[in-house]
């Protein structure tokens, strides 16, 4: 607020004025109109009228303020008026206040009809999917309906299947016939593979009809588990191969593994089958073929010299992990040259622990006097002692030490670089062979 002078008129009467512009904003205020109440201040600890005022709004959007004092005594001091017009500045503010409001009032009604014009929208929506729901369901077949020709088909394939199982059962009896009626005239003929063809449903085990139009007779024998894919068979299995003429030899064939046509030569899991043998059960071969086995290095030696062969190796270890190493180049020599490993091209998933330590090593056994193959009670192709033992000893749980059993040294079934162990035994190990140039083919 801007104070205010009192001064003293010769005849004894006061005049203020008050330069008002700059304290009232939101109205005017002039001397014709409004209420006159009389105002007090304090002189001297006494009470006087301290004048009159009126006020109006104009419409020219300035302040008017006039008061008239009453008279003083005669050379009285100049003194201030009190400020009385305080109360314009919350005047102004309210005002302010009130504009405001009003424009979040005009905000809100807008908002609310928005909302509203919303609300109607969704309703409509919803209303629509009812709708749409209701002609759904009014389309639709009772459940009972729909259900009822499905009961229908599945008790007309029952007897389908029924019948299916059976006719699969006499196929695979007829097969089994054939494989070992195909073993049988192979191992009398002392020439070459030449089999009379037998009428059989479509699926062979061992052989297929590949007879010339004017001939009855087959030319075709499976030399490996390979040559068996490349004529149609792609399930794992028992199979009949004839690896030379008059040599027929049951051999487990791996048609999954990386795209198949192994020919397995090792398999150990459970350690059911003792490995601590000597040279003639190793050149011979032992256990099934479906199960731990070793094929024998008599065979191993015929199968792997019939072309390039690689050698695939899977590992399983006690915790459930599973590795495996890919050799390009595999093959051993015959009895005379202690059937020597000659293997190279190393790839895999796990570090090689064997191709890089083991290649042209001779096959030992305990029986032979070396002293790894006493040591490791297990035929293989050792070199101070090994890096990779996979005919040692099954130990259940994989963990072994050499003082629990009374050992010279380690003789688990051992991958060095898989644990950083000669005394960590592995679970379970597989050993198989096929052509380096093996294409998997499509199923027919």
């Amino acid at each position: 607020m801007v104070d205010t002078d009192v001064q003293t008129r010769p005849d004894n009467s006061f005049d203020t004025k008050w330069d008002l512009n700059k304290d009232w904003t939101p109205s005017d205020l002039s001397p014709e109109d409004g209420a006159n109440p009389t105002l007090r201040r304090t002189i001297g600890g006494s009470s006087a009228q301290c004048g009159q005022y009126s006020s109006q709004l104009s419409s020219g959007g300035q302040c008017r303020l006039a008061a008239t004092l009453p008279p003083v005594a005669a050379g009285a001091l100049r003194r201030r008026c009190p400020d009385m017009f305080r109360c314009t500045d919350d005047i102004s503010f309210w005002l302010h206040e009130n504009q405001n409001r009003k424009e979040q009032l005009e905000e809100l009604r807008e908002t609310t009809s928005e909302l509203t014009e919303e609300l109607r929208s969704h309703r409509h929506r919803v209303k629509s999917l009812e709708v749409q729901d209701e002609e759904g369901l009014s389309s639709e077949p009772p459940l009972d309906r729909r259900l009822h020709p499905l009961e229908s088909r599945r008790a007309e394939a029952g007897p389908l299947c029924r019948v299916h199982a059976t006719l699969l059962r006499d196929l695979q009896a007829q097969l089994r016939n054939l494989s070992a009626a195909v073993a049988q005239l192979v191992s009398r003929s002392s020439g070459a593979c030449a089999i009379k063809v037998v009428r059989t449903p479509t699926l062979l085990l061992a052989v297929r009809d590949t007879r010339p139009p004017d001939g009855p007779r087959l030319s075709f024998c499976p030399s490996d588990c390979a040559s068996l894919y490349h004529s149609g068979v792609r399930r794992s299995g028992l199979y009949t191969i004839i690896p030379s003429p008059g040599n027929a030899l049951p051999v487990y064939c791996d048609m999954e593994t990386g795209g198949g046509g192994w020919t397995v030569f090792q398999r150990r899991h459970g350690g059911s089958v003792s490995f601590n043998r000597g040279w003639s059960a190793y050149r011979e071969g032992f256990g099934e073929p479906q199960e731990e086995h070793w094929l024998g290095n008599r065979q191993l030696h015929l199968l792997s010299n019939q072309g390039h062969h690689s050698l695939r190796i899977d590992l399983h270890d006690w915790s459930h992990a599973h590795r495996h190493a890919l050799y390009h180049s595999f093959r051993i020599e015959d009895e005379e040259d202690q059937y020597r490993l000659h293997v190279s091209g190393f790839s895999g998933t796990v570090a090689d622990s064997f191709g890089w330590y083991h290649d042209q090593r001779g096959f030992s056994t305990p029986d032979t006097g070396n002293i790894c193959a006493e040591i490791s009670h297990a035929g293989w192709w050792f070199h101070q002692c090994f890096r990779a033992n996979l005919n040692g000893v099954h130990y259940e749980g994989g963990r072994y030490s050499r003082t629990a059993q009374n050992l010279l040294g380690p003789d688990g079934i051992v991958w060095f670089s898989l644990k950083d162990s000669d005394f960590y035994s592995l679970k379970a190990v597989t050993m198989m062979m096929r052509p380096s140039g093996f294409r998997p083919r499509s199923s027919p």
